[in-house]
């Protein structure tokens, strides 16, 4: 006697199954990549020192390709709190401290490099991990850590970036240097592309600003990690 077996067909619940554990483990499996820059974003980010000199709250703009960035900041700086807005060309070598309410301009030399948002080559691969949950799917971001040094004009600095897998969306840095000791940063809210691009273009009071001598030390300087 011959049994005949009847195999049913997949619901289309389970190929749908089937497709995402194939694609995550698909995406788990391939080696990740270092990420080079996006040229404009705005975003929200949280920073503080370890020494606890510095905590800051910030918005800002970001262009990589001009080397321009516009961060409106809120924070406490060696005990006193500080609220400025501030735009830095650093193709000029210029920053200008804008305020808004009296409609004036300071505008200062801006001695930090420009370091873009992006993994560098040299970087070496810390590992790869899901924040939050991998049970589901939408419950977890797959992230990449990176760390390395980086050469500043006066000694090295040493950082460790976590970027998602994609998109190269950045997701926290630390950063370390002699003069400043460990700077934590946390990004939110991140856009691709800029929301208003005026914010990037000193305002129409800026125009007459002279060039001013830094007359001591600056909470700016510690974004010079970017």
């Amino acid at each position: 006697m011959v049994v005949q077996t009847r195999v049913c067909p997949p619901s289309d619940s389970m190929r749908a199954l089937v497709l995402f554990v194939c694609l995550s483990l698909g995406c788990l499996a391939q080696k990740p990549q270092r990420c080079s820059k996006y040229n404009n974003s705005d975003a929200e980010s949280i920073c503080s020192t370890a020494n606890e000199k510095l905590m800051a709250y910030a918005k800002y703009s970001y262009d990589a390709r001009g080397k321009r960035i516009r961060l409106r900041e809120v924070g406490s700086f060696k005990k006193k709190s500080f609220h400025i807005d501030v735009l830095l060309l650093y193709k000029l070598g210029v920053m200008y401290k804008i305020n808004y309410r009296n409609r004036t301009c300071c505008k200062k030399p801006l001695g930090a490099q420009f370091h873009p948002l992006e993994i560098p080559q040299n970087a070496s691969l810390l590992g790869q991990v899901v924040l939050g949950s991998s049970s589901g799917p939408g419950q977890g971001l797959l992230v990449n850590s990176w760390a390395g040094e980086l050469q500043m004009k006066k000694g090295k600095g040493t950082y460790m970036s976590t970027v998602t897998e994609f998109g190269c969306i950045p997701v926290s840095t630390l950063f370390h240097t002699d003069k400043s000791g460990w700077v934590v940063t946390s990004f939110f809210n991140n856009v691709i592309g800029l929301v208003d691009p005026q914010h990037l273009v000193p305002p129409p009071f800026c125009k007459d600003a002279k060039l001013e001598i830094e007359d001591g030390e600056d909470p700016l300087t510690f974004y010079s990690l970017f």
